[in-house]
């Protein structure tokens, strides 16, 4: 390592201003007199010069040294303008002795109590997650590399910040500053504080190391009891900003960080408080509670108070570590599988949910509906960029039944309004012709790098239009029915389904002599269901078998037509009563459908991921395949495969189980906002024991739901639904086809 010379700049701490002001505490050695230091200043983008100033200097070790700086382009986690700063020591003759550069952003970070954090006199709103540096092979030594895949990811989630309980590899904060994305620095202490001796050594280690990233806003000082306070005051001893002071989980020096705060904690805390509130965690995402689940609700509540400043979720990465011992991947129990991402960076299904409901481009709820024009109201969220610096565009599909793929037939720029942010405005394109023929409408938001902020589509034709658009009847001989003391059979061509006049339960299906096992079915779920009586009849050419029922579910009519489809039509929610489960969690119908005959999923409606009641936003509508897989979310004891396979799937249009051993089930729905269930995911070992489980699945493989349980996140969610029936109501019909091919 090469030796500084005699007389050099041992470091330098900067603040640089949003008005282009620079003051830099200047650390030297061995200075003599005449000595001077000359400061450059270049725009890192363009490596164009800005300007240069030379200072007279004294021979005292530390100088401060300001500047003026014209047309500065200040740093925010929207446009993160970064300038190289390099200072040259030089002697009374001229001569360089030593040289020091570090990249700086412009920008003023201040804590106003009771009121917010603001950076450029920009109140904050923190949309963050918690990251450790970890690799499952390397463990706490990451790579530069892995640190962008990292930041790259977290940007995807539309998130501006990131925090974590250590100092990070340096090449971090430099991805940080130069992506956007504001960082909570915190001195180590995970539940216990150093101490005196220890942290008195750390602190200006590491604030002098670090101090003049743009990227960092505020000084944490250790988490959750783990603080030194001693040192409390020092951190401003070395940091010529004055960057803030916190406790991370304590509500301390004007900024309450509580961490998990429920319902309970944020009247106390925001509307009965006057301190700052910002979660440095919360939404704890350990197996597949995931940090979307509960989000939007939480997060909609909390924004509310003018004296929210955003949180962290916890956490990003799954910390499951390679043992070359075992070969296995060990998350030591249920103590780190809780990232937004897998060990190996794939996403969750959280992942999308918090790039949706954290997207700075916010589209108002809508449909498109034969009165749609073209005009939707969004709103700009974002907090220093006009929503004109973004972009959008429009693609209108054609998402033909299974097993074709979709058809882009037009697409176009969207004209956005030119709003500020927080303001509200209406986009509009012009339709294109054909338009209400097709069948989804796509609209992609783009930031100003072109990178993709949010996308978001829309079925145009609902679900009944489009099975009858798409339906291909062929006619044939007409269906019929036989009739014995017990069952009944529909029979068309090649297909047989034979029923119980009993119980009304479908007892076998058969296409050409091969069993079709969709069997033990259709049970209700959330309600009750008896047989009263039933009736087979013709139909025209449409075999047809009705079964009437007391309890929740007023009836089922079975149709054969001629080309082998059978269709259930039930109708439920009609006539009041004791009906219905106390608490539903899943209201519908379920079938058994066995896991060995399915080898992958074709679907049209909500994906690529299952989804929770309160985690359906960030899938999207459209044509989707998966391999059949067991994942278990958070467990490394099999291959982690996402999307995960099993589990509930929102909007369903059609749906194709894959058979590789026979024909394939088909299910076709008229029903709009149908969910299916397919398959019981398996429970994680540890949750039982931290009582985390799930709420108990449906019976049977197949479910065709009205309603479906959320996941428990942050005490959020996890509630049942009541069903309400009023005289006079015409009640709610599952609409289903069954194809076989």
């Amino acid at each position: 390592m090469e030796a500084k010379p005699q007389t050099h700049i041992e470091r330098f701490a900067v603040d640089a201003r949003a008005d282009g002001t620079l003051r830099t505490d200047v650390y030297m050695a061995n200075l003599k007199e005449g000595s001077r230091l000359e400061m450059e200043l270049k725009a890192v983008a363009s490596a164009s010069l800005v300007g240069q100033r030379v200072f007279e200097l004294t021979t005292a070790s530390q100088q401060t040294l300001t500047a003026q700086w014209d047309n500065i382009r200040k740093w925010d986690p929207e446009h993160p303008h970064l300038y190289q700063l390099t200072l040259r020591l030089l002697d009374a003759d001229g001569n360089l002795l030593h040289e020091m550069a570090d990249r700086i952003g412009f920008r003023t970070v201040e804590f106003r109590p009771a009121d917010g954090i603001y950076l450029n006199g920009v109140k904050l709103l923190v949309k963050g997650t918690n990251r450790h540096c970890f690799d499952p092979e390397t463990g706490r030594s990451v790579s530069r590399e892995l640190d962008l895949k990292d930041a790259r990811l977290i940007k995807q989630m539309n998130m501006n910040a990131v925090r974590s309980h250590y100092p990070p590899d340096k090449h971090f904060l430099q991805l940080c500053d130069s992506l956007g994305l504001l960082y909570v620095y915190e001195l180590a202490g995970w539940q216990n504080s150093y101490s005196d001796s220890i942290a008195a050594r750390l602190l200006p280690e590491m604030i002098a190391r670090d101090v003049n990233h743009p990227c960092i806003f505020l000084w944490g000082n250790g988490n959750e009891g783990g603080w030194n306070t001693t040192v409390d005051d020092r951190f401003a001893d070395y940091d010529p900003q004055q960057r803030h002071v916190i406790h991370p989980w304590a509500n301390f020096n004007g900024l309450d960080t509580r961490h998990y705060p429920n319902g309970e904690d944020n009247v106390y805390r925001m509307e009965r408080g006057q301190n700052v509130f910002m979660m440095t965690e919360f939404v704890h995402g350990l197996y597949d509670r995931g940090q979307g689940a509960g989000l939007e609700g939480l997060w909609a509540k909390f924004r509310t108070s003018p004296l929210f400043a955003g949180g962290f979720t916890w956490a990003y990465v799954d910390e499951a570590l390679h043992r070359t011992d075992t070969g296995q991947m060990d998350t030591y129990g249920p103590n780190a599988p809780d990232g937004i991402v897998s060990a190996d960076r794939q996403p969750e299904g959280s992942f999308y949910t918090v790039r949706e409901v954290w997207s700075p481009i916010q589209i108002a709820p809508m449909r498109v509906t034969g009165s749609f024009d073209g005009a939707f109201r969004v709103t700009n969220e974002y907090l220093f960029s006009r929503l004109d610096e973004a972009r959008m565009k429009w693609r209108v599909w054609k998402t033909p039944l299974s097993p074709e793929v979709p058809v882009c037939l037009a697409e176009g720029d969207v004209q956005l309004p030119a709003i500020a942010p927080g303001e509200t405005g209406t986009a509009r394109f012009t339709l294109p012709e054909g338009f209400r023929q097709a069948d989804m409408l796509e609209l992609e938001a783009y930031n100003a790098a072109g990178d993709t902020v949010c996308t978001w589509t829309y079925p145009i034709r609902n679900a009944r239009a489009y099975f009858e658009a798409y339906q291909r009847t062929v006619s044939t001989m007409p269906a019929r029915y036989q009739l014995d003391e017990d069952s009944v059979m529909l029979e068309a061509g090649e297909v047989r389904a034979t029923f119980s006049r009993t119980d009304g339960m479908l007892l076998s299906l058969t296409r050409n002599g091969q069993l079709i096992p969709l069997s033990r079915g259709p049970l209700p779920v959330g309600m009750k269901a008896e047989v009263s009586s039933s009736a087979v009849r013709m139909q025209g050419d449409t075999a047809v078998f009705t079964v009437k029922y007391t309890g929740g579910t007023d009836s089922i009519v079975w149709r054969m037509t001629p080309s082998g489809l059978l269709g259930m039509d039930a109708l439920i929610l009609n006539r009041r009563g004791a009906f219905y489960d106390k608490d539903v969690y899943n209201l519908g119908f379920t079938f058994s459908y066995p896991e060995r005959a399915v080898k992958g999923m074709q679907w049209l409606g909500h994906g690529p991921y299952r989804v929770w009641k309160n985690r359906i936003r960030g899938t999207r509508h459209g044509i989707w395949q998966k391999a059949y897989n067991n994942t278990v979310t958070g467990e490394y004891y099999i291959p982690i495969v996402y999307p995960e396979f099993k589990g509930y799937h929102a909007g369903i249009y059609w749906a194709t189980l894959q058979n590789p051993d026979g024909p394939s089930l088909h299910i076709y729905s008229e029903t709009d906002g149908l969910f299916l269930h397919i398959f019981t995911p398996e429970e994680q070992r540890d949750r039982e024991s931290r009582g985390l489980s799930v709420k108990q699945y449906p019976a049977g493989d197949l479910s065709f739901l009205l309603d479906i349980p959320a996941v428990n996140s942050q005490g959020l969610g996890g509630n049942s639904s009541t069903v309400k029936v009023n005289k006079g109501d015409e009640g709610f019909r599952i609409k289903l086809w069954f194809g076989f091919r």
